[in-house]
C-alpha cells in the first residue's frame, strides 16, 4: 500500500477572503467589470438601445455609486446613504463631459480595490454584525457589491451587443 502525503490543512478563513477577493475581481463565468467597459465607444456611452431603459452612462455611474455607498457603509459609521432610488442613478443619459466616463471607471476600479482590502484584511471579522448597521456584516456586503455588479455589468455586456460594440475578450 502507498504511503498517502501528508496534505497541509486548509485554512477556512483564508480560503474565504481568497475566494470573496476572486469574486470581486475575477469573472470566472462572465466577464469582468474592466472587460465590459474596455474602449466603450465615446460615441455610444450615452447611447440608448432599442427596449432598453439605460444607457451604458446611466448603469457605469449606478454601479459607481452603489458600489462606493457599500463601501462607505461597511467601513464608516458616519455615512449617509443616498436618497433611494433617485439619488443611485445620474440625472442623464450621456456623460457631462468627456472626463466623467474615465473618472467613473476610475472609482469603480478603486473602490473595488478597496472592499477587497476590507476583505483581505485577517483584522476584518467578515461574520461579526457591523457595528452601526441593522445586521449586515462585511461579509454579506462584500457579496452584495460581487451580486450587484455582476448583474449590471450584463446588463453592460447585452447594452454593448445591441449597439453594435461588443467584441468578446475571451
Amino acid at each position: 500500500m502507498a504511503v498517502q502525503p501528508k496534505r497541509r490543512r486548509t485554512d477556512p478563513d483564508r480560503a474565504l477572503r481568497d475566494h470573496l477577493i476572486k469574486l470581486l475581481g475575477e469573472g470566472h463565468a462572465h466577464v469582468t467589470f474592466k472587460e465590459a467597459i474596455a474602449e466603450w465607444p465615446g460615441e455610444l456611452r450615452g447611447a440608448k438601445a432599442p427596449g432598453q431603459p439605460f444607457t451604458p452612462w446611466r448603469l457605469l455611474e449606478h454601479i459607481r455609486i452603489a458600489q462606493w455607498d457599500i463601501l462607505e457603509f461597511s467601513k464608516n459609521a458616519k455615512h449617509v446613504s443616498p436618497a433611494w432610488p433617485a439619488e443611485y442613478w445620474p440625472e442623464s443619459d450621456a456623460p457631462p463631459d468627456a472626463g466623467a466616463w474615465d473618472k467613473s471607471v476610475a472609482q469603480v476600479e478603486r473602490d473595488l480595490r478597496a472592499m477587497q482590502r476590507i476583505v483581505g484584511d485577517k483584522g476584518t471579522d467578515l461574520f461579526a454584525p457591523i457595528p452601526h448597521g441593522s445586521g449586515q456584516t462585511v461579509l454579506r456586503e462584500a457579496l452584495l457589491v460581487a451580486d450587484h455588479n455582476a448583474y449590471h455589468v450584463g446588463q453592460l455586456v447585452l447594452l454593448r451587443r445591441l449597439l453594435g460594440a461588443w467584441k468578446d475578450p475571451r
